[in-house]
């Protein structure tokens, strides 16, 4: 059953960032802690083992979006270059800095993360400005060691962080999304791993059947496919559908979730 579980999670994370281009950790992690709270996972570790696995399955998605905007010459290389130096160092930082975190203080801060990006949604949308270059090449690298930190440890690929940093630096929004959709790449692989290397060295994953350090093998390979093939629907019906109305939507859903988060992780 908990299978069933993992599918529907992977297709409202697919259908959510094909909709409103938003990354499928923020569906992903809330989704995880309840499934994996439910089905008897050691509440200490379910918020580490929701944000490792959600960076994880951010892999396969991340490498799809980032091949479709390059087709479309919407990825600055040069600057993927700078920022993936920085995004890999902070994502291994924050995967870090997230194993240090108890379990509940975690879940409060993944609500609070998820309470700010709705607020985003709703009220804050992105806006590019062309009228100043780009960032020096060292800026571009700490600002990515600080996306990699936060990524990581709200396990998203850094979309809602980069589009806009790129955005309001010079970068016309569509290099400024697919440039994102590339940096993606990093944050998830060097924040995976870092679940996987810092979760194995507290030695209390060691005991739970079908975990990878803080990945959760079964729910990664199932919301990966599931998440990629519904991702391309997704985009469809943002062409069909009044996407802002429903970006509204998710955008309250979202505050209704990070408030359940914080308020449960506190209590």
């Amino acid at each position: 059953m908990i299978y069933l579980w993992f599918s529907i999670a992977g297709i409202v994370a697919g259908l959510c960032a094909g909709l409103f281009g938003v990354g499928g950790g923020m569906v992903i992690v809330p989704a995880l802690i309840w499934i994996l709270a439910y089905y008897g996972l050691p509440s200490e570790i379910v918020p580490h083992v929701a944000v490792g696995t959600a960076l994880a399955t951010i892999i396969l998605t991340s490498i799809s979006s980032m091949s479709a905007h390059h087709k479309r010459g919407g990825v600055r290389w040069e600057i993927f270059k700078n920022m993936a130096k920085g995004l890999v160092l902070g994502s291994l930082v924050g995967a870090w800095m997230a194993t240090l975190i108890d379990g509940a203080m975690l879940q409060a801060i993944l609500g609070g993360g998820a309470i700010l990006m709705a607020v985003k949604m709703l009220f804050f949308p992105n806006q590019e400005r062309l009228d100043i270059p780009p960032p020096a090449d060292y800026k571009q690298m700490i600002s990515g060691v600080v996306i990699g930190i936060l990524s990581a440890i709200f396990g998203i690929g850094g979309g809602s962080l980069t589009v806009p940093y790129l955005s309001q630096n010079g970068v016309p929004m569509k290099q400024a999304v697919g440039t994102s959709a590339a940096c993606g790449l990093p944050i998830a692989i060097a924040g995976a791993l870092g679940f996987i290397w810092f979760g194995h060295q507290g030695g209390s994953v060691d005991q739970v059947d079908g975990l990878i350090g803080f990945v959760h093998i079964g729910a990664f390979i199932t919301i990966s496919i599931l998440s990629f093939v519904m991702a391309k629907v997704g985009a469809r019906l943002a062409h069909a559908l009044p996407a802002q109305t429903l970006k509204r939507a998710f955008g309250v859903l979202l505050m209704i979730v990070g408030v359940q988060l914080m308020v449960s992780g506190w209590l």
